[in-house]
């Protein structure tokens, strides 16, 4: 359906009950209805503009679906987001998704969730200074090594 057909849709139907359209077919599809999207129905506006968003970069992405539940999958897992990792595996897998790529994006995912932390551990440690901010509020500092 284009952009302007859905829109017309809900100017038809109402926000209301667009709104309660979409999450029979969000729960008919995925088996569930994500936490988010129930919360957000309770303002059908806020759903119905959610949903429009992600929809509308789903739909005029040049990845394939599958690989666009992999990379949420990913970000789920990075972000240390239950729920999300359990939403995005069951879509990949709906998708095509091997368990072999599901295992292999959990595992970029922590490569890089692990790399941020160090990264940001490792400037602040470079960057301390004698008047380090963070030592003043606890009192303790990592000495520089020479």
């Amino acid at each position: 359906m284009d952009f302007e057909s859905l829109l017309s849709q809900i100017s038809a139907c109402g926000a209301e009950k667009t709104a309660e359209e979409w999450l029979k077919r969000i729960e008919k599809e995925y088996g569930i209805v994500p936490l988010i999207f129930e919360r957000m129905g309770e303002r059908p506006e806020i759903l119905i503009s959610h949903l429009l968003y992600k929809s509308a970069v789903i739909e005029t992405s040049a990845l394939e679906p599958k690989f666009i539940e992999l990379i949420s999958l990913a970000v789920g897992a990075a972000l240390k987001c239950n729920h999300c990792v359990e939403y995005h595996m069951q879509s990949a897998k709906k998708k095509g998704a091997t368990k072999q790529e599901i295992l292999e994006v959990i595992l970029i995912a922590g490569m890089l969730a692990n790399s941020s932390v160090l990264a940001d551990a490792y400037r602040i440690i470079n960057g301390a200074s004698e008047q380090c901010p963070a030592c003043d509020l606890n009192g303790s500092c990592i000495p520089e090594t020479e």
